[in-house]
């Protein structure tokens, strides 16, 4: 199976593309539903660690049997977001790539190294 290693972000684009339109879901999928979907993922994940502290979120992702069902809400997020940039014609490499610079000016690594 593939991987991050050798997998594109087009690739994956392509992938979600191709399933919501074998399914005639384009007509669901637009920005507003898009985002709140996203949202809807982002807190399914969340519940895996409620009440959860810090090292024991931790530990929890280096057992496999945890793992797992974390690594589905992360799926469902990142299906999501991918459909937002197809429906939204958001390059998302161009996109992350503008975020970080800007962050690295607001947040310079000499000043923020070890702190939040």
């Amino acid at each position: 199976m593939p991987t991050d290693a050798d997998t594109t972000v087009a690739e994956l684009r392509r992938l979600v593309a191709d399933f919501i339109r074998e399914r005639d879901w384009e007509q669901f999928h637009d920005p507003k539903n898009l985002s709140m979907a996203i949202a809807t993922e982002a807190a399914e994940l969340m519940e895996h660690f409620r009440w959860a502290r810090n090292e024991a979120s931790r530990e929890q992702v280096r057992d496999p049997a945890r793992l797992a069902p974390v690594a589905e809400e992360v799926a469902d997020i990142m299906a999501f977001l991918l459909s937002f940039a197809n429906a939204a014609d958001i390059d998302v490499t161009t996109a992350l790539r503008t975020k970080m610079a800007k962050n690295a000016r607001k947040y310079p690594a000499d000043q923020y190294q070890g702190r939040y």
